[in-house]
């Protein structure tokens, strides 16, 4: 039983691990000069509107722009997401005996 307990901190700490490694992975979505950057856990952490979009655009397109952008660079955070943890659920089931 203690020893079960003990394998399921260490599990804790890997996915705490995992989590902050995925915090320092950037992915980019990009969408005619719209920049998305999105960390490893699928959070936005920065935007990119060149001036020149944002002058010679309206409204509409920029948000569209953005949209896309977005998107992409969120796919691409679920990707890494996934296999990171895939990657880590290899090795949690061999350490339960699975």
């Amino acid at each position: 039983m203690f020893d079960k307990m003990k394998q399921l901190q260490q599990m804790k700490e890997q996915m705490d691990d995992a989590k902050e490694r995925l915090n320092h992975i950037s992915v980019k979505g990009e969408c005619q000069g719209v920049t998305v950057v999105a960390n490893g856990n699928k959070k936005i952490i920065e935007v990119i509107i060149p001036t020149e979009t944002y002058e010679n655009s309206d409204h509409e397109e920029v948000a569209e722009l953005l949209v896309i952008a977005t998107n992409k660079a969120i796919e691409s955070a679920e990707g890494v997401f996934e296999s990171e943890m895939r990657g880590m659920a290899g090795g949690l089931m061999g350490g339960l005996g699975f």
